[in-house]
């Protein structure tokens, strides 16, 4: 006689976890409700009265790191992409957590599943420093742009000016306003905190681009430099998670959509699945790369050839 296999689906939400186990035939065998914590998922998950085949478990802010613990402890775990989920999901009449597992256990016993990519630790970090340093930039130049607009009720124009003679330009403009001055002065010592820590952050990148062989190569392509290196190698992770060179472009959301129906076809526009930050990454590298780099390569030439 065949051992029986079992399959469980994990609605994870930020405190607790509904889990579902279903035998092959479809039966639940188990429903219980865990906090969200790997000690406890363990506890349910670890039973040796269950030999499980495949484990769900939605793609979301906890799932990296419940992803890793289950890994570890040999269970065959599997991160399941959130929107094909939902869509397969939707025809629940009623949305609990108890139904979503529920749901999760029978899609991963039919097989019924789009999985998604865990990155590893290190690529996290990489992306968190990125995404730091992303956010304190675009703070920074929040606050700049307020100062110019509020200042410009006043009839004071900031005009055209670096970013560090920025300060000394609104010093200058508000020094016959000492009201305006005190109002001021706080957006600026604050600006001057995110420049610096700005700074900090990527000095950090820097270091990490110099002592990575990976991403010295993709800087030789013109166009690229550490920051759009490094995001590349972030998000790419585990290059042999892609079967070819092709498939990175659609993870990247890069591929036009396709809208296919009886007798009409048409070519959408692009799906913009993905990682929006490479998107724009790429661009960045792409502008570059056709406006600023003088030096002519074999690229540059194919990509004025498109351009035209």
């Amino acid at each position: 006689k065949r051992s029986m296999e079992h399959f469980a689906g994990l609605d994870v939400s930020v405190n607790e976890t509904s889990v579902c186990i279903v035998d092959d035939a479809g039966k639940i065998v188990r429903e219980v409700k865990v906090a969200s914590e790997p000690e406890a998922l363990l506890q349910v998950l670890k039973n040796p009265s269950y030999s499980f085949k495949r484990i769900g478990l939605e793609a979301g802010p906890l799932s990296q790191w419940l992803y890793s613990a289950l890994g570890e402890a040999n269970l065959p775990v599997i991160c399941v992409e959130t929107r094909h989920m939902r869509a397969v999901l939707k025809a629940q009449i009623n949305k609990t957590d108890r139904n979503d597992a529920r749901g999760m256990a029978q899609m991963m016993r039919a097989g019924l599943y789009r999985p998604v990519h865990v990155k590893t630790l290190r690529s996290q970090k990489l992306r968190m420093l990125l995404t730091h340093r992303k956010l304190l930039q675009s703070k920074t130049i929040a606050i700049e742009n307020d100062l110019r607009g509020t200042l410009r009720n006043f009839g004071l124009k900031v005009g055209i000016v670096g970013k560090l003679k920025f300060e000394a330009r609104i010093k200058e403009l508000v020094e016959s306003h000492p009201d305006l001055a005190a109002l001021v002065e706080p957006l600026l010592v604050v600006r001057r905190v995110l420049r610096e820590q700005t700074a900090v952050l990527h000095r950090r990148l820097l270091a990490i681009v110099r002592d990575d062989e990976v991403c010295q190569r993709l800087m030789t392509v013109p166009g690229v430099g550490p920051v759009v290196a490094l995001t590349y190698r972030a998000t790419i992770d585990v290059p042999a998670r892609f079967p070819n060179s092709k498939a990175v472009g659609a993870v990247f959301g890069l591929t036009p959509c396709k809208h296919q129906s009886g007798e009409s076809e048409r070519t959408g526009a692009i799906s913009k699945c993905g990682d929006e930050m490479m998107r724009v990454m790429l661009y960045e590298a792409a502008q570059i790369l056709l406006m600023r780099s003088t030096r002519w390569s074999w690229l540059k030439a194919w990509a004025m050839q498109i351009a035209r």
